[in-house]
């Protein structure tokens, strides 16, 4: 059991970093709530619509295809970071260039199809 003493007192300082200072806040904090504060928005206005209105659907896919083609792009990092490295060697240099030029193409091909789908243009 003495092997799990360190794991039990990491666990314990873990709970009280995150414990202590909420309650401090609590006890040590101004508690002086008015009506503006107790209001639902502090700006003063009541809310005009349900906060649960739908967003268009055309949002989202735009979202989707901003986080697909930056996500696709990122794994040109690597890539770019070890060119020197594929260039010098005479084995893997025409099997480097020939890969990335097919994953661009790749990418080419869904932007030209989600452009022709109409999925990029907004209203």
């Amino acid at each position: 059991m003495e092997n799990y003493f360190p794991i039990l007192i990491f666990v314990l300082v873990g709970i009280a970093v995150g414990v202590i200072p909420v309650v401090l806040g609590w006890v040590v904090a101004p508690n002086k709530p008015d009506t503006e504060k107790l209001s639902p928005y502090e700006c003063g206005f009541e809310a005009f619509e349900d906060a649960r209105m739908k967003f268009d659907v055309r949002y989202y896919l735009i979202a989707i295809l901003f986080i697909l083609f930056d996500l696709e792009i990122a794994f040109l990092v690597p890539w770019a970071t070890v060119f020197k490295d594929i260039v010098a060697s005479d084995s893997i240099k025409l099997f480097g260039f020939v890969e990335m030029i097919v994953f661009i193409a790749i990418l080419v091909v869904g932007y030209i199809y989600a452009w022709a789908k109409g999925a990029l243009e907004w209203e």
